[in-house]
């Protein structure tokens, strides 16, 4: 039923990408024409249509829905021009009309994320059982909107959401993104930016790739230089940078009030040249390393024999962990190509361990999967088409005996793949990788012999090598990333590229208001007015 519904979906803008309104304001699109796609959808009824009088009802005993319908307000106050007082009232009942946000939902299918919105000529009503739910149906009412309620300016109504229901869950409960500030550094505004991104499409993870060969991001007061020198650099030779402890925090507060999880990944015992030219110690020789601007990989080891590099990880780890209130900590893993095989599984048992104590549930890459994982790891799939049958079995062979999976094929979920040859940013090694490509793949049923109960969900990795500007970050983001988080929330009934095309099509106008960069890929029908951006800016 509901790929029919969104079979008939046309590809008319939400909203204009350079006007205040059309001529004649077209009728609002069906409800279920959003992204990710909704898990349940009953269009019909008459529309509602908010305006000066509009105001937005809240639990009196909720400050959670008071707190989030602030954040609504906030959103659609400047293109509407209304007060949208947010009013606190008991229980918010169906008299009050408006829009109505209401916590407690008694349905156990919704779980922690889901939501209802209901749509009636006299109200919007999002209704869920906690707030993470009622955060999620504020951004599916964000989207039922013309694109331009988006837009920091006044814009000409009206300001019409469809009639119908909607009744959504998600399909995984890990749908994340990371973003790597090792290679290219971001700053906290650019990266609370990138979590507003995230968070309109439901994603609620961002893993952090805090350190590499090229910079260590974040500050660990026992180890002073990690940052100071060895966040001074970055690909390409350029000022590099880091994180203070309050920085970080920041960025944790900002995630957390969008209902996204940070994952600080600290990766080991490769990829670790920053720390190895930032303290001589860490060095099995006890001669510091220079610092590294390149973007070849697999050179770096930790010294996995002495003593000192178990106190190293235990001090970064301890800190970390005090800093992130999430349950996770990923410690990479990857292309140690240096560190013998045997030492690989004797840091890495280690390493878990030091996770372990500290409090945090460990993830990495899949290459952790050849030594042992604990009990309860999360192991990061990176492999591809080419990744040997080797390789996959030992995964398979991991989660039979108890991991758990997060799916980020590389030719298929980096968002630093090439999309065409002729994309000027990105690399090409895991192969071209267009918007279908992304979208059209099923993580329940991506590695044989893997179930889909044993998939926590899917990520969508965005390496930095040729990466160093915003503009950039979200032309190789957009829109690769609005697919992935499709596929980590809707139902596998919902997958249909063609219906899919055009729902995305019609975002291309809102990421115009929002003025997010995008790669306007000829896969999918724009429409004629919306932008698009280069990637040089």
């Amino acid at each position: 039923m509901l790929c029919a519904l969104l079979l008939t979906a046309t590809a008319t803008a939400l909203g204009g990408a350079g006007q205040a309104a059309a001529a004649t304001p077209a009728a609002p699109a069906p409800i279920g024409r959003i992204i990710p796609a909704p898990a349940s959808v009953r269009p019909g009824g008459a529309p509602y249509e908010i305006t000066a009088h509009t105001r937005i009802h809240v639990q009196r005993d909720s400050a959670e829905a008071r707190r989030i319908g602030d954040g609504l307000a906030a959103v659609l106050r400047p293109a509407t021009g209304y007060a949208l007082p947010v009013t606190p009232t008991a229980g918010a009942g169906p008299d009050a009309g408006g829009i109505r946000l209401l916590l407690g939902d008694g349905d156990r299918a919704l779980g922690a994320e889901g939501y209802r919105l209901s749509v009636t000529g006299r109200s919007v009503t999002i209704s869920a059982r906690e707030g993470a739910g009622l955060f999620h149906g504020v951004q599916s009412l964000r989207q039922l909107l013309p694109a331009r309620v988006e837009r920091g300016s006044r814009q000409a109504g009206p300001w019409t959401v469809p009639g119908g229901t909607l009744v959504d869950a998600p399909r995984f409960a890990h749908r994340g993104a990371m973003l790597d500030v090792a290679r290219h550094f971001f700053t906290v505004d650019r990266v609370k930016r990138y979590i507003d991104q995230l968070a309109l499409y439901k994603i609620n993870r961002l893993h952090l790739h805090l350190s590499d060969d090229q910079g260590w991001r974040i500050a660990i007061d026992s180890w002073p230089r990690l940052a100071a020198y060895g966040g001074s650099t970055q690909v390409g030779g350029g000022p590099g940078g880091f994180y203070t402890k309050d920085d970080y925090r920041e960025i944790v507060r900002h995630a957390e009030s969008r209902y996204v999880t940070v994952v600080p990944e600290i990766d080991m015992p490769g990829h670790t040249n920053a720390a190895l030219a930032s303290y001589a110690r860490l060095n099995c020789d006890g001669v510091a390393r220079p610092l590294y601007t390149g973007t070849d990989v697999g050179f770096s080891s930790l010294c996995v024999p002495k003593p000192d590099t178990y106190a190293f990880v235990d001090d970064v780890i301890g800190e970390l962990a005090a800093l992130t209130p999430g349950p996770y900590l990923h410690i990479g893993g990857d292309e140690a190509h240096s560190t013998a095989p045997a030492d690989y599984t004797a840091f890495m048992d280690r390493a878990q361990a030091a996770v372990a104590r500290h409090g945090k549930t460990v993830i990495g890459w899949h290459q952790l999967a050849g030594a042992r994982p604990a009990r309860g790891a999360l192991l990061q799939y990176w492999g591809y088409d080419r990744t040997g049958d080797a390789e996959r079995a030992r995964v398979t062979a991991a989660v039979r005996a108890g991991s758990g999976l997060i799916l980020s094929p590389a030719d298929r979920a980096y968002l630093d793949m090439k999309y065409t040859k002729d994309t000027p940013l990105g690399l090409d090694w895991a192969g071209l990788v267009e918007v279908r490509r992304s979208y059209d793949w099923d993580p329940g049923r991506y590695l044989e012999g893997v179930p889909e109960e044993a998939v926590a969900g899917v990520e969508a990795p965005l390496w930095t090598e040729t990466i160093s500007t915003g503009a950039q970050l979200e032309y190789m983001a957009f829109p690769r990333l609005a697919g992935i988080a499709e596929l980590g929330w809707s139902p596998r009934a919902t997958h249909d590229w063609e219906a899919y095309r055009l729902r995305l099509a019609a975002q291309g106008p809102r990421w115009d208001a929002l003025g997010i960069a995008y790669y306007r890929s000829p896969q999918v029908p724009w429409p004629a007015e919306s932008a698009g951006h280069g990637a040089g800016g």
